[in-house]
């Protein structure tokens, strides 16, 4: 959880630096570039802040991290 947290930051941190480049350079070759970059960071961030209420929802579920209880009792019936 905290490595998606730590994303959400980054992706967050590049965007205000993107906006601050975009305050400074006038050049319209340099800006859009600056401005993709910019709206796939938000998307970035949007995607990350999904994984991690997903993740956050599931923590409970049984079979969350591929841990099944059946697979498990079905493995100790062969013993």
């Amino acid at each position: 959880m905290k490595s998606c947290s730590y994303m959400i930051a980054a992706e967050q941190k590049a965007r205000v630096t993107y906006d601050n480049l975009l305050r400074l350079i006038d050049d319209r070759d340099v800006c859009e570039p600056l401005h993709f970059l910019r709206q796939r960071e938000l998307v970035h961030y949007q995607r990350f802040g999904d994984a991690l209420r997903i993740a956050q929802d599931n923590m409970d579920a049984q079979n969350f991290y591929g841990w099944n209880p059946a697979f498990d009792r079905k493995m100790e019936s062969r013993k």
